[in-house]
């Protein structure tokens, strides 16, 4: 059966109405009963913050994380539609091909070059990034708010052991993520680098400073991380969600916002595997479309490795002593004391605030 996101942004756009539906009743409401002597102004503001909120601030909470979730899959899912109408935007706006050239260090590739707009593809997918982390922005700081705004005060009381254990996932699980910037996926839009020997030319597009050039192509390879699942950048926030929710306090609250992350995680990383099995739509990096290789490479990918993490491994697709040749150490290990610092340094953060 085919997932109807249709359905998902009428259920989203059906509760923002009724929200700003109460909002203005309340408001309304509370004009007809109050005096307009400048005395009873001064009353009249701090009634609104709470008289003017049509859900509580979990249910708020849990509308913008699925707000979150729902725009980010559903977006995805029609990434190339999106992307032709910002190219075209760009055209009509004469944007295109206007020669602005990106910092020298900009990790450009031989496709989307180092330049803003060069092309009306190019265009529209840097619109199309830019649009989507203004939606993350969004709704992801609505879900912050929301979540600050709660006044629970009955949190779970871990012992030394629970505490260690979920700190040690929480831990492991940013390690993973963040050695995946060194060993990205296909599916994700981290770019994959290479250096570049002396005799290569260096006046190639998406050559750096540094004499690094970007080739998202290795991507297609699986290699460390990616040998263990297709997703290691992501799903790593399923046991980071749900040790976090504990660890801020295990509320309502921590359970909507880190566990609804891990369930956006799983649900995100399926629905992207669905469309490239479907062939519904471009996944992760972009590549030239006409390309057939692409598809094809892609498609191999996806035999050769998992979804589920280990998986390949176990039924022999994959090899044990290649992922060991390969895991990137450094990086997992140097991951390790990053990822608790900034995960003690947000949850004290959260606190305070």
């Amino acid at each position: 059966m085919r997932t109807n996101y249709n359905y998902h942004y009428l259920l989203i756009l059906s509760l923002l109405g009724k929200s700003v539906f109460g909002f203005c009743t309340n408001i309304r409401n509370r004009k007809q009963s109050t005096s307009s002597s400048p005395a009873l102004i001064s009353n009249y503001i701090p009634l609104c913050r709470t008289e003017l909120h049509a859900f509580t601030h979990d249910q708020e909470l849990a509308f913008w994380m699925t707000s979150f979730s729902t725009s980010h899959i559903g977006m995805s899912a029609i990434r190339g539609k999106i992307i032709n109408v910002f190219g075209q935007l760009a055209l009509n706006s004469s944007l295109v091909d206007r020669g602005v050239k990106l910092p020298s260090y900009w990790p450009g590739d031989s496709f989307g070059k180092d330049e803003l707009f060069p092309d009306v593809d190019s265009a529209g997918r840097q619109l199309y990034r830019a649009f989507y982390t203004m939606v993350s922005f969004v709704t992801l700081g609505a879900s912050l708010s929301s979540y600050l705004a709660v006044q629970e005060t009955n949190v779970i009381s871990l012992s030394e052991t629970e505490f260690l254990i979920c700190s040690v996932i929480a831990a492991l699980s940013g390690a993973f993520s963040l050695s995946s910037l060194v060993n990205a996926s296909p599916l994700s839009l981290v770019p994959s680098f290479q250096y570049l020997d002396v005799n290569d030319d260096v006046a190639d597009p998406g050559v750096t400073i540094a004499g690094i050039k970007r080739n998202d192509a290795l991507k297609f390879e699986p290699r460390g991380l990616t040998r263990i699942t297709r997703h290691p950048l992501i799903l790593p926030v399923v046991p980071w969600g749900v040790a976090t929710s504990y660890l801020a306090g295990g509320r309502t609250s921590d359970f909507l916002i880190f566990g609804g992350l891990s369930l956006y995680a799983i649900l995100g990383c399926f629905c992207q595997d669905l469309r490239v099995v479907r062939e519904e739509g471009t996944v992760g990096t972009v590549f030239e479309p006409s390309l057939i290789t692409i598809s094809t490479k892609l498609n191999d990918f996806y035999t050769q490795t998992s979804f589920v993490p280990f998986g390949a491994l176990s039924d022999g697709r994959q090899s044990w002593v290649s992922l060991w040749k390969e895991f990137p150490y450094i990086p997992f290990i140097a991951g390790i004391p990053f990822a608790t610092l900034i995960e003690k340094a947000g949850l004290q953060s959260l606190h305070r605030l």
